[in-house]
């Protein structure tokens, strides 16, 4: 028999969204629960998304606001967007899964939500919906509600990158979720959270997994769970030595995630034999490339073009993020697109930011002046000098503007659909993305590839029970978030589907552990 150093029902690995959740359905479901965060704050990934949504079709929320969202429609939508790529029982139980959850969340008075309406990622696929209303996310918090929470939980990402101070008001966003559900938890005598604590090895006794290896500032420990361990750690997107391992593009500097996400969740999966999927995929999406030499996650392009190494388009800059970014991959698979590549825009716009088609990077600016310094901003009184300047032919940069400002006199991009899906007009008001580019003087931004986290995992079942190489359960083991194989694929079917599995199937893993169930 193990020594141990700890002992709870429910050892939870991670602190983002997927952690958070699972930690809280323990404690409330009257069970002892110890949640472990390998860095210095809680949070995870989470906590640096701005909007901190939940996709979760014909949850409470939306019912409330008189919207009508038959899961049947959003089952089909996901499955038409994911394909057969993964079990389509996994597929289901996210979809279906949401809704329950909100309802047995909203009995805490601590976790309360609204409405963010954010349209389907995919525009055109059946039952897609364009109003937003499958997406949620938690009210904002006032910090003076858990002041000593405002160092605890990570970010925003200013903060970590830039040094900026943390808002003294209100939690919002990812931050404002993170900080309900500690607030939530720690109402509860048996629930403890410990930062600076970070599960390096699993613990097997008889064929089941007993426990975990932790490493702490004052050394290892060893912590039993009677009931189970939930690995909701993240990514691994922060070692770079696992991205070229699995063959994940790009490097860490330009991933959103935090530099705890390095993966040791993965490997303890691994070593006590559990099966991967997806380990090649992560979130993507266009960055915008920074003096410091990284490309920061970049949205909502209302107005300029990417232009390949021949100069010429090759993508609808207005697409979902994920979506861009694979386009940008798959180019630069084919050769046709190195790094950086490049915006191009005019003078016409009236934004305030430096790089007008830009409406929003996880990552503020720094002083306009550096990357003009650095050769990231390069500007021309003609198109053919701009071409010059980034290495482009200048005839085909010349003939693909006028072909991008003849479709904007008519209002259709025969291209690459520009303007077509709901998403794509969701930053401008609705009014077309098309916009000519025909002030000088002429500007290209270079752009890099972004993530915002890997998405290959542990493979799991409905229940988030971890299953090995033969597709047997390893008992008790649970993952979730991006330590798990996620069910969407290598798709990114709305915003808030990261978050929104993570806390369904941590939620659902907890469940699983109350049960006893055993294979």
């Amino acid at each position: 028999m193990s020594e141990w150093d700890d002992t709870t029902d429910v050892l939870v690995a991670g602190s983002g969204a997927g952690g958070v959740t699972g930690a809280y359905t323990a404690a409330r479901e009257g069970m002892s629960v110890i949640l472990i965060e390998a860095s210095d704050r809680f949070g995870g990934t989470t906590a640096y998304s701005g909007g901190g949504g939940m996709w979760f079709p014909g949850n409470p929320v939306v019912r409330r606001a008189g919207v009508e969202d038959d899961v049947e429609d959003a089952v089909q939508y996901y499955a038409a967007v994911v394909g057969d790529r993964t079990p389509a029982a996994l597929q289901e139980t996210y979809v279906r899964g949401g809704a329950p959850l909100v309802e047995y969340l909203e009995a805490e008075e601590r976790l309360k939500f609204s409405l963010l309406p954010w349209p389907d990622y995919f525009g055109r696929a059946p039952k897609a919906r364009g109003d937003g209303m499958r997406h949620i996310a938690a009210k904002p918090l006032k910090v003076a509600a858990a002041p000593e929470l405002r160092e605890l939980i990570r970010g925003p990402l200013d903060t970590d990158r830039l040094g900026q101070p943390a808002p003294e008001d209100y939690f919002i966003g990812g931050r404002a979720l993170i900080a309900r559900f500690l607030l939530a938890t720690r109402q509860y005598p048996h629930a403890s959270a410990r930062l600076d604590t970070a599960l390096t090895e699993l613990v097997v006794e008889d064929g089941r997994v007993a426990g975990a290896v932790v490493q702490t500032p004052e050394g290892r420990r060893r912590i039993r769970a009677r009931r189970g361990v939930l690995l909701a750690a993240g990514g691994f997107e922060h070692n770079d030595e696992m991205r070229a391992r699995y063959g994940v593009p790009g490097q860490s500097r330009d991933s959103m995630g935090p530099w705890s996400n390095r993966g040791l969740a993965h490997l303890a999966g691994i070593a006590v034999g559990a099966d991967t999927d997806l380990m090649d995929q992560a979130w993507w999406s266009p960055g915008l490339t920074h003096p410091d030499g990284s490309s920061a996650f970049a949205l909502w392009f209302t107005g300029g073009i990417f232009v390949d190494d021949s100069g010429r388009r090759f993508v609808n800059e207005s697409a979902a993020y994920d979506r861009l970014g694979r386009a940008v991959l798959a180019a630069m698979a084919a050769g046709t697109v190195t790094l950086p590549f490049w915006m191009v825009y005019d003078s016409s716009g009236d934004d305030d930011l430096p790089v007008p088609p830009v409406k929003a990077t996880n990552v503020s600016m720094v002083e306009p002046q550096r990357y003009v310094s650095a050769g990231l901003w390069r500007s021309a009184d003609t198109l053919e000098s701009l071409a010059e300047a980034i290495g482009v032919p200048p005839q085909n940069l010349f003939d693909t503007v006028a072909r991008f400002n003849n479709f904007a006199a008519h209002g259709i991009d025969e291209d690459f659909g520009r303007g077509d899906e709901p998403y794509d007009r969701a930053f401008s008001g609705g009014a077309s993305p098309l916009h000519p580019i025909d002030k000088p003087p002429f500007h290209a931004a270079a752009f890099g590839v972004s993530d915002l986290g890997t998405k290959g995992g542990l493979r799991t079942d409905t229940a988030a029970r971890v299953l090995d190489t033969t597709g047997q359960v390893i008992p008790g083991l649970y993952a979730a978030g991006n330590t798990m194989a996620a069910p969407s694929g290598t798709t990114y079917p709305g915003g808030g589907n990261p978050i929104g599995t993570s806390m369904v199937f941590s939620h659902l893993a907890v469940l699983d552990m109350l049960k006893g169930n055993r294979p």
